[in-house]
């Protein structure tokens, strides 16, 4: 009886850990450290507008929340959604939306590539 509730828990616990099987990880094709982009959004400051899952700040409804981003088929309402407009976005966001509230904070085109690559891993 032992052995098969230790078995069925285990089951359980590797079913479990299979359904997490992509979370924290970019999909295939996205460059850039995840672990490094989420450190550089707290070091950009990105929480003081936005809400970013993993990345603590106050509760601000400035920018919108990015915690469904990867899921989203545009960035800034116009541009496709994948890594390179994104990270276009980060770095010059008056480039594409001259009228965006969003500040040109001096992204290095490798935070913006890791920042992409943190965005786009969480609430896949």
């Amino acid at each position: 009886m032992k052995r098969a509730s230790i078995l069925a828990l285990s089951a359980l616990l590797s079913l479990l850990l299979a359904a997490c099987g992509n979370s924290g990880r970019p999909p295939a094709g996205v460059l850039g450290d995840p672990q490094s982009g989420k450190l550089a959004l707290s070091q950009y400051a990105c929480q003081a507008c936005h809400i970013i899952p993993g990345v603590t700040g106050s509760e601000v409804y400035v920018g919108r929340p990015l915690d469904d981003l990867a899921k989203r088929r545009f960035i800034a309402g116009t541009l496709p959604n994948d890594q390179a407009n994104l990270v276009r976005w980060i770095r010059d966001p008056q480039a594409i939306d001259p009228h965006t509230a969003m500040p040109d904070m001096g992204v290095s085109q490798q935070d913006a590539l890791d920042m992409s690559a943190y965005l786009l891993s969480i609430g896949r």
